[in-house]
């Protein structure tokens, strides 16, 4: 229907011809009924003529066949035939009832016809206007979705070439989707625009003629080229381009609809991907503003402390007004060894950390009694616990683990360093390991210390994070030591966790890979099964 709209030559040649047809079987029909069967006044005849071209062209087409019904009838059957005179005013009535009739129907008739076209057509602009809603909606991005909607709206306009070109102007838009991708095709240098203003009513096309030189064909070979600006919030983003065959005439009013609302559907869709992508640019921003705030604040504390503390050792060793005894001057000493260890402590860390980010840590699994690792990165600590005991407790059944001996010395180290800074010098920090039932082993270390609010416990291991609190004891340290342990316990095939310990602090549990899996028992042996029972 809608075809027939935009194309009125063929429209009103075709309903001309529709029209002299049922016009003239209709007088046969009449010619035979008052020839024949001697019917006296066969008139109301017509009236199937005028319903039926209402019915195919409307009311205009209807009215015009009850006027040559009229017509025809005072011509051929009212006397004298031959001529549009009528000598009986009786006959005159029925001919101007006939007429008046004939108008009335065929513009009831015409009007249902448009009520239908409308539904059907606005059935369809739905139709299409949700299948480029759901192409928009179901793609990761806009510009993933628009092959698929110029095939939709290509196919609903009736188009011979349908494509999507972005750019905030005509000479610079690059083709993003084409139906019909073929090399070395540029914007027509001729064209017709749509014009558009608040309200359907005001749409119209308008040609437009493009003097700058393009590459590419200058037209569309036996066909019209229509442009839909894509815009949003008034700022220009591309074009929606269609080419029609040149006797197809111009989009009608619903095609026009459908090619405005889906320009505006891409504009909108356009318009969000932009959003999103600033909204995701500048969360990376706060996150990276975050980082660096929480590194410098590390760096701030973590390394001008200890540099500090090794100058004034240092100084206080070189100043020879200073008098200094051996053992002042081995204590000074281990002061400076104890710094440039904490600093190199730090340092190993954000190296570690890195690694980890970047994927480069692969674990060397090799089978080790746990105990042993232990006890043993616990004594090379021992200088570092500042009076503090650690308590050691595992089983002597405890089976062995494989693991990297390098990781889980990093793992020790750092869970002791995260309690020997959040817990005070009295308090007991304890290790302790047992085998589960899943043969996984687990290796707790914990500190009767003041422990981690529950709100904070999912987020001790993330790189940087601080539990917040009042005090500058919990304020010390970088915020890696957690994270990194997390690193190398999941290179290692392990996974941990935090919970408050029974001691009154913090318990962090890490769990390990045994060396050999048990093996599950065997299943039971069915009949003909068991030894010697095969076949």
């Amino acid at each position: 229907m809608d075809r027939l709209r935009s194309t009125p030559v063929r429209t009103v040649v075709g309903a001309l011809a529709v029209m002299g047809a049922a016009l003239a079987l209709t007088t046969l029909a009449v010619a035979a009924l008052e020839g024949v069967l001697q019917i006296p006044d066969a008139s109301a005849t017509y009236l199937l003529a005028v319903v039926s071209i209402a019915v195919a062209f409307g009311t205009a087409a209807a009215v015009a066949t009850a006027i040559g019904s009229f017509l025809l009838y005072d011509f051929l059957f009212v006397a004298p035939t031959g001529a549009l005179i009528v000598a009986n005013a009786e006959e005159l009535l029925n001919l101007l009832l006939l007429l008046a009739l004939g108008v009335v129907v065929g513009q009831l008739a015409g009007m249902q016809r448009g009520r239908a076209e409308t539904a059907v057509l606005r059935e369809r602009q739905a139709r299409t206007q949700y299948q480029v809603g759901r192409e928009l909606a179901t793609a990761a991005t806009a510009r993933e979705a628009l092959p698929g909607l110029v095939k939709i709206v290509g196919q609903e306009v009736e188009a011979t070439r349908t494509w999507i070109g972005l750019g905030p102007e005509v000479g610079q838009e690059r083709v993003t989707a084409d139906s019909d991708p073929s090399p070395g095709r540029a914007a027509p240098a001729s064209y017709q625009v749509l014009q558009r203003v608040p309200g359907d009513e005001g749409t119209a096309w308008v040609r437009v003629h493009d003097p700058r030189p393009a590459s590419g064909e200058r037209r569309e070979p036996g066909g019209v080229s229509y442009r839909i600006p894509i815009t949003a919030g008034g700022i220009p983003l591309g074009s929606l381009w269609i080419v029609r065959r040149r006797s197809d005439g111009p989009p009608g009013r619903g095609h026009t609809r459908v090619l405005a609302a889906a320009a505006d559907q891409v504009g909108q869709a356009l318009e969000r991907d932009r959003l999103a992508d600033e909204a995701t640019g500048a969360e990376i921003a706060r996150r990276s503003e975050a980082a660096k705030t929480a590194l410098l604040d590390s760096v701030s504390h973590d390394l001008r402390t200890p540099l500090a503390s090794i100058r004034a050792a240092a100084g206080s060793l070189m100043d020879p007004t200073v008098p200094l005894d051996d053992e002042a001057r081995m204590e000074r000493a281990a002061s400076i060894d104890g710094q440039a260890e904490r600093l190199n402590r730090l340092v190993t860390n954000l190296l570690d950390m890195s690694r980890i980010e970047a994927g480069g840590l692969r674990a060397r699994l090799e089978v080790f009694p746990l105990e042993d690792l232990v006890r043993a990165t616990v004594a090379r600590f021992a200088g570092q616990l500042d009076g503090r005991t650690v308590a050691v407790s595992m089983p002597s059944d405890l089976p062995p683990v494989s693991v990297d001996e390098i990781f889980i010395d990093e793992v020790v180290t750092n869970l002791l360093e995260n309690a020997i800074r959040h817990a005070p010098p009295v308090v007991p920090i304890q290790v302790s390991a047992v085998a589960q039932a899943d043969g996984t082993v687990r290796l707790r270390v914990e500190d009767g210390g003041p422990g981690v609010p529950a709100a904070a416990l999912e987020r001790v291991f993330d790189k940087f994070y601080r539990v917040p609190t009042t005090t500058d004891r919990a304020q010390r340290g970088s915020g890696l030591g957690l994270a990194v342990v997390r690193g190398f316990v999941e290179a290692m095939g392990g996974r941990v966790s935090a919970h408050p310990s029974d001691l009154g602090g913090l318990a962090v549990d890490v769990m390990l890979q045994p060396a050999v899996r048990p093996t599950p028992p065997p299943a039971p042996e069915g009949p003909g099964q068991g030894p010697g029972g095969g076949t």
